[in-house]
């Protein structure tokens, strides 16, 4: 009887530290708040954090809590957030294990947010101890119950679109994609996260700066062949710039990049192992839209509807090389 007196202390005690550890740091009131809030989704791509779409997100907020929850690093978005936009509490969770994700404290904590934000780190760790979890089902409280607004950054933004690319053998370049489609590093699965917007979607970041177009064209591919998807499209954001979409699904490009809208206008020609990436249908395969942002947050369009206009450019893929063709 005592033994298992002192079993069931010890468990308790660690069922406490884990979920103490959950939270690393809070600034503001220490008491929650309630407030009127409107769904909005950020899509960031990575570096340094646009101020104005940040607070595009709080102001969504009511001036709620910002809950930022992420699997590494530490709790620097806490005062940069109170600091930028008026809330009543910024609070940081560690969440990198199964079992932290498990929590109910760490499920309550989320779905206290009147903001959600995803730190930027590796999805991989996101899919792993997240997918499936406490976490996730209090994710989609925040976006189809309670109708917060909800973002994320590099690993983050990835984690927000319908498919994602979970770099499960570690991240991928586009010369390496194009030239094997189905080499192992091109892992791509179905987030945890629903967002209407993004459905047959799948978004990618640091876009133009690691240049980044060849292998978001072959994950496109791969969607089409492996999940029977016939009209998949692609979202991508430059480091500097976030994508903002408000709860009608207009969207605004706000910092200094630009913002990517890829759709394929025909199936690849050759998408197979171990054999370069076809794909050119007249020198018309995909079509792309661009959107240079600015601080002010460039309209962009909805994405209920994407536009039947001419693109930008047209894309092509030759012997496993991506061509770029701007539109005259």
């Amino acid at each position: 009887m005592i033994r298992l007196t002192l079993l069931g202390i010890g468990i308790l005690v660690a069922y406490g530290v884990l979920a103490q550890g959950v939270s690393i740091g809070r600034v503001g009131s220490l008491n929650d708040t309630t407030t009127v809030t409107q769904p909005g989704f950020v899509l960031a791509g990575g570096s340094t954090d646009v101020a104005e779409a940040m607070q595009w997100m709080m102001l969504r907020s009511g001036g709620g809590d910002v809950v930022i929850i992420r699997a590494s690093g530490s709790t620097g978005y806490n005062n940069y957030l109170f600091d930028l936009g008026e809330v009543n509490s910024v609070e940081t969770l560690l969440i990198d294990s199964r079992e932290k994700a498990q929590l109910p404290e760490t499920a309550e904590k989320i779905r206290s947010a009147e903001a959600l934000f995803i730190a930027g780190g590796d999805q991989w760790n996101y899919v792993k101890y997240w997918k499936a979890s406490e976490v996730s089902k209090a994710l989609a409280y925040l976006i189809d119950e309670k109708k917060v607004p909800v973002g994320g950054t590099s690993a983050g933004c990835a984690v927000l679109s319908e498919f994602i690319f979970d770099a499960q053998f570690d991240t991928v370049i586009s010369d390496d994609a194009l030239t094997n489609p189905y080499t192992q590093a091109v892992s791509i699965s179905k987030s945890f996260i629903s967002i209407p917007f993004l459905k047959n979607t799948i978004a990618d970041q640091h876009y133009s700066q690691r240049k980044r177009q060849g292998r978001h064209v072959v994950f496109l591919a791969r969607i089409m062949q492996d999940f029977s998807i016939k009209n998949p499209k692609g979202i991508a954001v430059d480091e500097r710039t976030a994508l903002c979409i408000d709860g009608e699904g207009n969207a605004f490009a706000f910092g200094s990049g630009k913002a990517f809208f890829i759709q394929p206008l025909a199936k690849p020609d050759v998408c197979e192992p171990n054999k370069p990436l076809a794909w050119n249908k007249k020198n018309k395969a995909l079509g792309v839209w661009v959107f240079s942002a600015t601080e002010q947050g460039a309209p962009v369009f909805n994405l209920t509807r994407w536009p039947r206009t001419q693109p930008n450019q047209y894309w092509n893929v030759t012997g496993g090389k991506l061509e770029q063709i701007p539109v005259q």
